[in-house]
């Protein structure tokens, strides 16, 4: 039988307050309990005596025996000493890499700025051909004006 120590939700709506119980892990949340050791009441303020409620060397006695606390109750517990020692070492349970993209998504965004640096490189190349044609026009109208001389001397002939 695998044991948990956890959370059941007691209050009414809005009003939220939790029993820590050592529970058969396939129970469900707010079911059946082998043992209840502690309480916490969110309502309170963080300082507060009365917010978390937890009888250390029970908890102790239960993890000892196998018990397996929440994530939330195992950071309670890790504040609880028994005999000089926290009743459960915890470690900050966030997963920091959780937030970054996935592959796909950091493809899409390399393929985005790609995209981007192409876009840039066309303009600019766009704008050194308009310079150059503005500064171009005399030596282009000097090839027109020998084609017109030219269709007059055929025309002359």
């Amino acid at each position: 039988m695998a044991l948990k120590i956890r959370l059941a939700r007691g209050g009414s709506k809005k009003r939220p307050f939790y029993r820590v119980v050592v529970a058969d892990s396939r129970a469900p949340r707010d079911g059946r309990y082998i043992e209840k050791i502690g309480t916490y009441d969110p309502r309170q303020p963080k300082d507060s005596e009365n917010r978390v409620n937890i009888d250390g060397e029970k908890a102790a006695e239960w993890v000892a025996k196998g018990a397996k606390p929440t994530d939330r109750v195992a950071r309670f517990l890790s504040q609880i000493e028994v005999d000089g020692k926290p009743v459960v070492a915890w470690e900050h349970g966030n997963n920091p890499n959780k937030g970054e993209p996935g592959t796909k998504a950091k493809e899409r965004i390399q393929e985005k700025a790609d995209k981007e640096a192409a876009r840039k490189e066309a303009e600019e190349e766009a704008k050194k051909a308009a310079e150059e044609a503005k500064n171009a026009p005399a030596e282009e109208e000097a090839p027109v004006e020998a084609e017109a001389e030219a269709a007059e001397e055929e025309k002359a002939e």
